[in-house]
């Protein structure tokens, strides 16, 4: 995984800005890393998105309240359960208020959905 001054600097900002986010954040990337090795990294759209060949699969993106997991094809995600919100053509996402939500929540489990859908794991 590609960690550059960029990615570095996002995380910097996000430690000092609110721990707990940044405690969030930083779970979910080994999520996706333990899962995939050949992901990569950038910044867009405030957060960063993870890469898998010529694929977003996803990303975190840090807000007010939460930090969002956004899935670029979570209409295409089994969730029985009904935790992905969004009614987008495309994308769904988890909104991670605490590092318990992510197991709460299953992102790992979705995390290896996209990367299958992706053509990964």
């Amino acid at each position: 995984m590609k960690d550059g001054a960029e990615i570095t600097g996002f995380l910097e900002d996000a430690r000092a800005g609110d721990l707990a986010k940044y405690e969030v954040i930083q779970k979910a990337r080994g999520l996706v890393r333990l899962a995939e090795r050949d992901i990569e990294e950038r910044i867009i759209y405030g957060g960063i998105m993870f890469r898998l060949g010529a694929e977003d699969i996803g990303g975190v993106f840090p807000s007010k309240q939460h930090v969002s997991f956004t899935f670029g094809n979570g209409y295409l995600l089994d969730d029985p359960e009904g935790q992905l919100e969004g009614k987008g053509k495309y994308r769904r996402h988890l909104k991670l208020k605490t590092v318990d939500d992510i197991d709460k929540m299953g992102l790992a489990g979705f995390i290896t959905q996209a990367l299958g859908i992706a053509g990964g794991a």
